[in-house]
């Protein structure tokens, strides 16, 4: 737990704690907004709605719980699920059968290293109901000759890597569900062209190092215009959007206008960018079982849906992938940790 975590849960006390738990659980089962009769009747502990309302208006009050509507329910929020999931959620054993069916079904004779990933994302996400996903190990040295991205659907593209050494590496991998076609064209043009004989690790430090370059020409240029007056920014720095003022000047001053159309360029290629090292970061190494709440995981930001991956191993101890679930926020937690715990650790051993 975080210092945070501590400090919110010892806000709580033990009846605010287990009406906040039977409100995620029953958000877990249900999906929909829950109201107090329905948690005065979950409870052990003999409770009136009225009473159980005013504690669910003070969880509100600290943020842990949201009304969808004024007349509805509650849900957790983010930051309750967050709680919930650090201090409060008792993580038990995965069932010997889903052990037993996960390590024959990745245990069968003749599968292909790409065969056992495929089959164990394949039961993980029928066991979670989750969208199950897999980065794959990085093959060590691995020079680029080529890259190509494939949209397959929204949220998921292939990713076709072609070494000098001409192996073919293919990984599905997830974006947001917003990224255009044309972003993944730019970027496999930009990357072809820039990083051919350089490994991955080599490409996104060159990517990150030019965004770097472009975002302190843009910082030089806007701060050209702002001194001049004509332009203000609106926002922080990555979601800056410089907001105009003064069109006739504009209409006097070419060099001022070119500025602009400068500006507007640079702010796309940024764009295009952060998209590009998302895409390189699938193939980054994670460290520990980690749990991306909603907004938490920019790479799913804004979508409701939460992602639990956990590293695996080979036999050196070097982790080489990772595996895991994408699900809505409301994925049961408790059940999908120790799953996707024992899959990672199964793939590690199978890799060996």
């Amino acid at each position: 737990m975080t210092l945070l975590d501590n400090t919110m849960l010892g806000d709580l006390n033990e009846r605010s704690r287990e009406v906040f738990r039977q409100i995620v659980d029953a958000y877990v089962e249900t999906g929909e907004p829950i109201g107090s009769r329905t948690i005065a009747r979950r409870l052990s502990e003999k409770l009136s709605a009225a009473t159980v309302r005013n504690v669910m208006a003070d969880l509100e009050e600290q943020g842990l719980l949201v009304a969808p509507h004024i007349s509805a329910g509650r849900l957790p929020s983010e930051k309750g699920l967050r709680l919930f999931v650090n201090a409060l959620m008792e993580v038990g054993d995965l069932p010997n059968a889903e052990r037993d069916q996960l390590t024959k079904n990745c245990e069968r004779a003749g599968y292909s290293l790409d065969e056992m990933l495929g089959e164990a994302t394949s039961m993980l996400s029928g066991l979670s109901r989750c969208a199950g996903l897999v980065v794959a190990p990085k093959t060590d040295g691995l020079r680029l000759k080529q890259i190509e991205f494939v949209p397959l659907s929204p949220g998921k593209v292939l990713a076709v890597l072609v070494a000098q050494n001409g192996s073919v590496e293919n990984r599905i991998v997830d974006v947001p569900t917003n990224m255009p076609t044309s972003a993944l064209t730019e970027a496999a043009n930009y990357l072809n062209t820039q990083l051919a004989g350089k490994t991955l690790d080599d490409a996104r430090l060159l990517v990150a190092r030019e965004r770097e370059r472009i975002q302190s020409e843009l910082d030089v240029l806007s701060a050209s215009l702002i001194d001049a007056g004509i332009a203000t920014w609106a926002g922080g720095v990555k979601d800056s959007s410089l907001i105009i003022k003064g069109q006739s000047q504009l209409l006097e001053n070419i060099a001022t206008i070119e500025q602009l159309e400068t500006v507007r360029r640079l702010f796309n290629v940024l764009e295009a960018r952060d998209q590009m090292i998302e895409l390189l970061d699938v193939t980054s190494e994670a460290e520990g079982v980690q749990i991306f709440i909603g907004t938490e995981n920019k790479l799913f930001g804004g979508s409701g849906l939460s992602m639990v991956i956990s590293p695996y191993q080979n036999a050196e101890g070097s982790i080489v992938g990772a595996i895991g679930v994408v699900g809505p926020t409301r994925i049961n937690y408790a059940r999908i940790i120790p799953l996707v715990d024992y899959t990672a650790k199964l793939v590690g051993r199978l890799i060996g």
